[in-house]
């Protein structure tokens, strides 16, 4: 069988589905959540696009309340389950082309998702078009599971599996090629912040500071209101002299509130924070060195003092890391101050699929002037190497690419963790730019295609 000649005999179709895919704006949208939305119209809509086509196509159809839904092939009591979503993280700043417009320059298309995850979706919605029209016999039935909350909390997944059975193999196109069979452990942690310096000058006051959206994002745009600013060009200027040090962009000026400094950073996933550069952690730093009021001014110095240029958790007394999937790292994802009010920082961890999120929890708890009032914790996923299905996708990344299945681990979190024997399967190929979550978010169609190849004949190796 010569999947990609089946593949090209849709090439049009599957790009233009792509598209049409693609320009709905899928992200969570607290504010228009409803019954059958529970994460609000976008992401219904989303859902609902997709079903409807499955539906159309002859395929089994099902929605969990609008929580989730499956798109169903074959017979069997087993089933090979693909775990996608339709949600994205919100497009944030500076793109070059619309966020939501799904343009096609220079052999890629250009969209929030077209990365993670929508684009690999249809790739995987495709390779089961394929296999149920050239009629290949299966022995197990193939479900593709669509999440709607995998960019927040998984709720979706929670929901699904309260009502569906579980995969008995299965994987998640939300990742790298070839094989990622490690991922680490995952926590979201807020502080509440209550250290104060008795000792600050008290030249300006920190009215407010905010930065970021999500905890697994890089925040790319920081803002601060100071008060009390008599001389507005003197702290301008150290402003300026910070920008050009950092290298950074940004502004500041005058308005009804106080001075407002804004900041642009550079977004990325939390898995690598490195690959980005936190906006909220910079302005912390340039604020650190103004005479601040006490109470802005311990916020500030705590944030400078546990996270400034440490993604690895050295300053938090978390650091380690191990074999099969490297070191811990550390995103400050949201940083929330209201003098007099609330002062939070959330932060995300990944960390070793060896290590323990309790012993993390037990150094966090510890840290001097913040108090911890939120924890969650996504535990490890580990398969081994040995296992049937690695083997059979190795096979199929081998036969498709001609180059070796290399298994690697990521800092990522896929639904593959959700699976008893899961892992992640692309649609990213080795040299690859990840933009998953950063601006000008795209993938190659001739990517796009390949991968449609290899989840085809994935599909049929694992249920035939």
């Amino acid at each position: 069988m010569n999947w990609m000649d089946e593949v090209l005999k849709r090439k049009e179709e599957i790009i233009l589905e792509t598209q049409k895919f693609l320009q709905i704006k899928s992200v969570l949208d607290e504010k228009t959540k409803q019954i059958g939305a529970p994460f609000g119209k976008g992401i219904k809509q989303a859902l609902e696009h997709l079903l409807q086509k499955g539906e159309k196509d002859g395929f089994r159809v099902k929605n969990l309340d609008g929580y989730a839904g499956h798109i169903e092939m074959g017979k069997g009591k087993e089933i090979v389950g693909v775990l996608c979503h339709v949600d994205v993280v919100p497009e944030g700043d500076g793109w070059s082309f619309d966020p939501y417009g799904a343009t096609i320059h220079d052999g890629k298309i250009y969209a929030r998702g077209a990365l993670d995850d929508k684009g690999p979706t249809m790739a995987v919605y495709y390779a089961m078009k394929i296999v149920k029209e050239l009629g290949l016999p299966l022995s197990k039935r193939v479900r593709m599971i669509i999440g709607t909350d995998e960019e927040s909390d998984w709720r979706c997944v929670h929901h699904y599996f309260k009502h569906e059975e579980m995969p008995d193999i299965g994987f998640a196109p939300d990742a790298d090629f070839p094989i990622i069979h490690a991922e680490k452990g995952i926590i979201d942690a807020v502080f509440s912040v209550n250290s104060v310096n008795k000792h600050a000058a008290g030249k300006y006051v920190l009215k407010s500071f905010s930065s970021g959206r999500r905890f697994n994002m890089v925040p790319d745009f920081a803002k601060a209101v100071l008060g009390n600013v008599q001389n507005f060009s003197e702290v301008e200027k150290s402003f300026k002299q910070f920008l050009s040090a950092s290298q950074l962009k940004g502004r500041m000026y005058q308005n009804e509130e106080g001075a407002v400094a804004e900041l642009e950073g550079i977004s990325a996933h939390a898995m690598e924070p490195d690959n980005g550069k936190n906006a909220g952690i910079y302005l912390a730093n340039f604020l650190s060195a103004l005479p601040l009021d006490g109470e802005g001014k311990g916020f500030v110095d705590w944030i400078n003092r546990y996270f400034y240029q440490d993604t690895r958790g050295k300053k938090l007394d978390i650091s380690t890391q191990d074999e099969v999937s490297g070191e811990l790292t550390v995103n400050v994802g949201i940083i929330h101050y209201e003098k007099g009010k609330e002062k939070t920082v959330s932060i995300n961890i990944r960390y070793p699929v060896t290590k323990k999120g309790s012993e993390i929890k037990e150094k966090l708890e510890k840290i001097a002037g913040g108090q911890l009032i939120h924890f969650s914790d996504s535990a490890p996923h580990y398969v081994e190497q040995n296992h049937p299905l690695i083997q059979t996708l190795k096979k199929v990344y081998e036969e498709q690419t001609g180059q070796k299945a290399e298994l690697i681990s990521i800092g990522g979190g896929t639904y593959a963790r959700s699976l008893k024997a899961g892992i992640a399967f692309g649609p990213l190929f080795p040299g690859r730019e990840d933009i998953a979550h950063q601006k000008d978010e795209y993938i190659y169609i001739e990517d796009l295609l390949k991968a449609t190849a290899i989840y085809a004949q994935a599909i049929y190796e694992l249920a035939k």
